[in-house]
């Protein structure tokens, strides 16, 4: 049996494992109106917390592009909080990318995740890629980069080398961190780490949370994106239907929190949360972190 002693050891090695933790957010264009107060909604609840940035990803369209730009600049301007747009060069020129570039520069956006971005359908080889896309927007300033990672693989790639390759091109060119896919086995991502760092790859690698609140949509994403969605979690999420999302959010909450311990032991910092335009789960796991209001 453990003693109380015992127990408040633990809980004050915990707590000291936690101290220093960095987080960061990302969001999404709204595509209506309701959807877009929940985004600020949620962008409120968050900024107090003092995240290192808040990132907006990017859409496929011109529209959600421009909404992209525009979020970016208000997080900026009125939530004090640093913003970080999502940037990709799949249809878009080169001389497009350097414009949005510069007009990012000149508002004071000093960070941007470059990434590809999805091939639209029978697109064929793309012009150009991540690492292409960091080495441009060095030669526009010197933003810091964040790129992409996979711990499980790139659903592209032929093979775990041929991906490991292709983020030390990204790091080459100029990146400065790897933000990762979505993972539930904390092992996947710490053999990652490993496996970058003996490659040579100089990265700070961000592991990104994905808090469950959906899980449908979960397994959906997971489906898209070549993440192995282990038995246990089919087994906690089991039996739950649309009724149960306080359960559901419970659950979500306390996984994504084990996982940030048992990264945290081994020396992780920083976490970028999945929020999904949500600040719930999000906030919940921060606060438990010892992450309040500033």
């Amino acid at each position: 049996m453990v003693s109380y002693a015992q127990g408040i050891d633990a809980l004050n090695q915990s707590l000291s494992e936690l101290n220093g933790i960095d987080v960061s957010f990302e969001f999404f264009p709204p595509k209506t109106e309701k959807m877009e107060t929940m985004l600020w909604k949620s962008i409120d609840r968050l900024a107090p917390l003092k995240p290192a940035y808040m990132s907006v990803t990017y859409g496929a369209n011109s529209g959600e592009r421009d909404r992209t730009h525009d979020i970016v600049k208000q997080i900026q301007s009125q939530a004090g909080i640093p913003a970080v747009p999502h940037l990709t060069c799949i249809d878009a020129s080169k001389e497009e990318l350097r414009t949005i570039a510069q007009d990012y520069w000149d508002n004071g956006i000093r960070r941007i995740v470059a990434l590809r971005g999805d091939l639209p359908p029978g697109g064929g080889k793309p012009e150009m890629y991540a690492s292409d896309l960091v080495t441009l927007l060095k030669d526009v300033a010197d933003f810091d980069i964040s790129v992409a990672a996979y711990p499980e693989k790139h659903p592209e790639a032929p093979n775990d080398q041929f991906d490991l390759l292709n983020l030390k091109r990204k790091n080459e060119a100029g990146a400065s961190e790897a933000i990762t896919q979505f993972f539930f086995d904390t092992s996947v991502f710490l053999r990652f780490r490993d496996r970058a760092a003996a490659a040579g790859i100089d990265l700070d690698i961000v592991p990104g949370i994905l808090p469950v609140t959906n899980y449908q949509t979960l397994l959906r994403f997971a489906q898209m994106t070549n993440v192995h969605v282990p038995a246990w979690l089919h087994k906690h999420f089991d039996g739950l239907d649309e009724g149960d999302q306080t359960t559901r959010n419970l659950l979500g909450a306390n996984i994504a929190m084990d996982m940030v311990k048992v990264l945290a032991k081994e020396g992780v910092k920083h976490f970028h949360f999945y929020t999904l335009n949500r600040s719930e789960l999000s906030y919940a796991i921060c606060h438990m972190l010892g992450l309040r209001q500033q």
